[in-house]
């Protein structure tokens, strides 16, 4: 049985025969408790974290909910790749790629070099190459687009920059427009 004195760092000689030095007590490790092992906090973990983290594990992969993610962190160079069934990728470094996704994420600090087919561009830093943005491009006050630019819709904040071959419409909207106005 289990008392709310021992799992609260309280210690009870009596309780405590087997001279653990652990503050929950041996009634919870031994072999004969009811309280499976799996429920206590990880070596130098506290609880609060060890519970959130059992919670993030013991339900289904959340990546069908809110999508795959890709995060090249700060300092991170990622050179000749191609990204695919990324649906949101987070640029934190340098990167060098070819890619088709949902969602481009530039940091201040980070910088993509390539060509990329996005639904929604989010540019505080640079990119620099082939962008092609089905719905929205945002380029904030620190971001940098250079290069061929396609895209839906754009926001610019002041100071934000954006040069090169730019034009309104995707390459597959434009392709849709050029074949309805010739069977017109």
């Amino acid at each position: 049985m289990l008392r709310s004195d021992t799992l609260f760092g309280k210690r009870d000689s009596s309780n405590n025969a087997s001279g653990s030095n652990t503050p929950f007590g041996s009634s919870l490790t031994s072999g004969s408790s009811n309280v499976p092992k799996a429920s206590m906090p990880a070596a130098g973990m506290p609880a609060s974290l060890d519970s959130s983290a059992k919670a993030a594990s013991s339900t289904p992969s959340s990546t069908n909910e809110i999508g795959s993610k890709l995060i090249v962190g700060p300092n991170i160079k990622l050179k000749g790749v191609e990204i695919t069934d990324c649906d949101t990728l987070v640029v934190e470094g340098r990167v060098e790629a070819t890619m088709d996704s949902r969602v481009i994420q530039i940091a201040e600090c980070g910088a993509f070099k390539g060509s990329a087919e996005i639904d929604i561009a989010e540019i505080h830093g640079e990119f620099d190459g082939d962008l092609t943005v089905r719905q929205k491009l945002v380029i904030y006050a620190t971001g940098k687009v250079t290069g061929k630019i396609r895209y839906g819709k754009v926001v610019i904040e002041e100071g934000g920059q954006l040069a090169g071959d730019v034009q309104v419409g995707t390459s597959a909207a434009a392709a849709n427009k050029l074949s309805v106005a010739k069977a017109g």
